[in-house]
């Protein structure tokens, strides 16, 4: 005989947990990015994140069917902190950098929920409506619907990619991020031209430049391909 399934509403705690909260995934969602931030991504387990509550770690399972359940809620969560934060002007260009920015912006803020979670496909309702946003401006631009999704996937994708890589470094330790940035000083600027003439010639820009993120630079590039597609589609 088939088990029977509990509704959801059913299966959710009512009753606070020992700190006076009664819980919800948002408070879960939160509590995990806490957890992220203090121990990283090796550190976020059902028991920690237990204590984090003040709940029994079974409790998580009332919500969440595992733990990669509440990692695509993490990654949800992200994305739409990025839209809550971005404002639509009608302008194609200023909406899509403005729209990449927030969401690199906001998986920076969190970086070991960003190297969690940047690879993720989540599914979830904040999720979709960033990328419902994205092909909207796309497309309300006057991109075909084949080239609306091109681009949009190179948008989506580049955004993620830079958001992984940045919050890569920045879950490093000071210490070791400080000697990764002072490479370009050490040892880039020191090769001699005769064996690298390319990386001696550029060696002041390098130094000044490589410690800093590519992705804004990356970004115009993307949208001056896009508004390339439209020129030569009015054309």
């Amino acid at each position: 005989m088939a088990k029977k399934v509990v509704p959801e509403a059913a299966r959710r705690r009512r009753r606070p947990t020992r700190s006076g909260t009664v819980l919800s995934e948002q408070i879960i969602v939160r509590a995990a990015l806490r957890v992220l931030r203090e121990h990283g991504s090796a550190g976020l387990t059902v028991r920690r994140l237990g204590t984090a509550l003040g709940a029994d770690p079974s409790t998580l399972y009332r919500y969440f069917a595992g733990m990669d359940e509440l990692t695509r809620a993490i990654g949800d969560e992200l994305m739409g902190r990025a839209l809550d934060s971005w404002a639509a002007t009608g302008d194609w260009r200023v909406d899509l950098r403005a729209l990449g920015l927030a969401v690199h912006a906001s998986y920076l803020a969190h970086p070991q929920a960003a190297v969690l979670t940047a690879s993720r496909v989540t599914g979830r309702p904040r999720e979709i409506a960033v990328d419902e946003t994205i092909l909207g401006i796309l497309r309300r631009a006057g991109l075909s619907d084949a080239a609306a999704v091109h681009a949009y996937h190179a948008f989506i994708d580049q955004s993620l990619a830079f958001a992984a890589l940045d919050a890569g470094s920045l879950a490093l330790t000071d210490e070791a991020r400080t000697e990764d940035e002072a490479m370009w000083q050490s040892t880039y600027a020191r090769l001699p031209a005769a064996s690298h003439p390319n990386i001696a010639a550029t060696a002041p820009l390098l130094a000044r430049r490589m410690p800093h993120s590519a992705y804004p630079a990356v970004l115009e590039m993307l949208l001056e391909h896009v508004a390339a597609q439209l020129a030569g589609a009015a054309g």
